[in-house]
């Protein structure tokens, strides 16, 4: 028999229901909220720390931002935009810490300076063009551009040591990136809406979800440890389950998900913790991706600061398996198909075949051929200093195209019925960089008429809120500074 009922229910135990549910209980401290989590304890999936590479996305080295156009032209607008979402999340943190919700800012963030580097000519070109676009942006301020090997072997010096003479080389950096634990931040999100009243309950499955007559949604769920059925309704749920959101805004009905697939991708990681080869190496430095490769696979060497421990990781290497989760089942991949996303998942594999091409590529490396690609960024890497590490499965969005008939989307959207009730999140990076503001856009649809009441308190979370810093070189200034301030980064 169901008898409790919430404001509102968060299905997943990532860094999307622990923003999402900060932000409630600021904005909303009388609601009923519930945390719904399938494993023994939360952040286990892909805000684990060692299920991402805990890149804060903002853009400064990621070269799948900004492509370069069929005429040679760069635009540097959705890296822009990218960034104005990394600093709403930077100002989140940074008024939680100073609220005493989160621990201190080391715990879960750490300077490591973002880097590009690329060799050829025609991608030292472009690379050129990128810098002149981005340079003069107020996100972009202090980023720097070389040819010269001796001032990429001062930023990164494994990039440098015994490579070729003669090849055309080039190197962008920012020395204020940072290097994020989403898996530390979200368990002290969600202890602290324990401590403020929120039930967060795990080994809990949701297995489905219905709308009721008086408009409350019905969660069936059996615990995983004893297999005990129950349920209870909410006014409102958030799906935020990673791979698992489309199989559950499936069981929910709404029509707003017809049309819609996930693709699991999943990837590998190359991790060292040698302390001779760690202590040369305080960036994360992005390249070009693999022809066919999908953009969560470009190619990068990062520092890791997890648990107060620094590694590298270079990868990632794509694998493949049906689960839509780390801890999925191999029948996902298939319980997914519907009537109205056959079709646009069919026409997604026939248009893709350079993507099906590289996964089978990467399936077949060897631990030799994986130091090896490793080796293009760091010659002097060697094989027996290097472990092979799994991490997490991205579920790729795919979706009706009403012009291609169906398309392979990478990056995040949120599906969210008609009358706001219900949303869910579908897709992968730059998601937990951006949650925020992801968010705030989801607060703002499915509560249109709360909204004028929240700004306030939203502001005084998130001072740009309602704004963007980019135009304006001195607001953007004075947001980088006190973030970086707070949380104890680089400016």
């Amino acid at each position: 028999m169901t008898t409790q009922t919430y404001d509102a229910v968060l299905i997943g135990g990532g860094i999307m229901s622990a923003t999402l549910g900060t932000l409630l209980t600021q904005l909303q401290p009388d609601w009923k909220i519930l945390v719904l989590e399938r494993l023994s304890d939360v952040a286990q999936e892909s805000s684990n720390a060692w299920n991402n590479a805990g890149t804060g996305h903002a853009a400064l080295c990621e070269l799948n931002y900004m492509p370069e156009a069929a005429d040679g032209s760069v635009d540097p607008a959705k890296a822009i935009a990218i960034n104005e979402q990394f600093q709403q999340s930077r100002q989140l943190w940074s008024s939680l810490v100073e609220r005493g919700v989160l621990d201190e800012p080391s715990s879960f963030i750490n300077t490591a300076p973002h880097m590009t580097f690329v060799r050829g000519e025609k991608d030292v070109a472009y690379l050129k063009k990128r810098y002149e676009a981005l340079k003069d942006q107020p996100l972009f301020e202090g980023i720097e551009y070389s040819e010269d090997s001796r001032v990429i072997h001062q930023w990164a010096p494994l990039l440098m040591k015994q490579r070729r003479a003669g090849e055309p080389f080039a190197a962008t950096r920012v020395p204020a990136g940072t290097d994020v634990d989403f898996g530390a931040l979200t368990r002290q999100m969600l202890d602290h809406l324990v401590a403020q009243g929120v039930d967060v309950r795990t080994n809990t499955e949701v297995r489905r979800l219905r709308k009721q007559d008086d408009g409350t949604w019905k969660i069936s769920y059996r615990r995983t440890l004893g297999r005990t059925p129950g349920a209870i309704r909410s006014r409102f749920v958030f799906v935020g389950a990673g791979g698992w959101a489309i199989k559950l805004l499936q069981s929910s009905g709404i029509p707003e998900i017809a049309g819609y697939g996930v693709f699991p991708i999943g990837g590998q990681f190359l991790k060292t913790t040698n302390p001779a080869v760690v202590a040369q190496h305080k960036a994360k430095v992005y390249s070009q991706a693999s022809v066919g490769a999908p953009p969560m696979s470009v190619p990068h060497l990062d520092t890791r600061v997890v648990d107060g421990e620094t590694s590298l990781l270079f990868g990632p290497f794509a694998t493949f398996s049906p689960k839509f989760l780390k801890t999925g089942r191999i029948t996902d991949i298939v319980a997914q198909v519907r009537p109205g996303n056959i079709g646009p998942m069919l026409k997604v594999a026939v248009t893709n075949v350079d993507l099906v091409k590289y996964l089978v590529g990467e399936l077949t490396k060897t631990h030799r051929k994986k130091v090896d690609s490793l080796r293009v960024f760091m010659p002097t890497a060697k094989d027996e200093d290097w472990e092979l590490i799994q991490a997490g499965q991205r579920a790729q969005v795919m979706k009706r195209d009403p012009e291609k008939g169906g398309v392979l989307q990478f990056g995040t959207e949120v599906v969210t019925s008609e009358d706001g009730t219900i949303a869910g999140l579908l897709g992968a990076s730059p998601g937990a960089s951006t949650a925020a503001s992801i968010m705030l856009g989801l607060l703002k649809t499915c509560f249109p008429d709360r909204m004028a009441a929240w700004e306030p308190t939203l502001r005084g979370l998130i001072p740009s809120y309602g704004t963007t810093l980019n135009p304006d070189a001195a607001a953007a200034d004075a947001s980088m500074t006190r973030t970086a301030d707070v949380l104890s980064i680089a400016r």
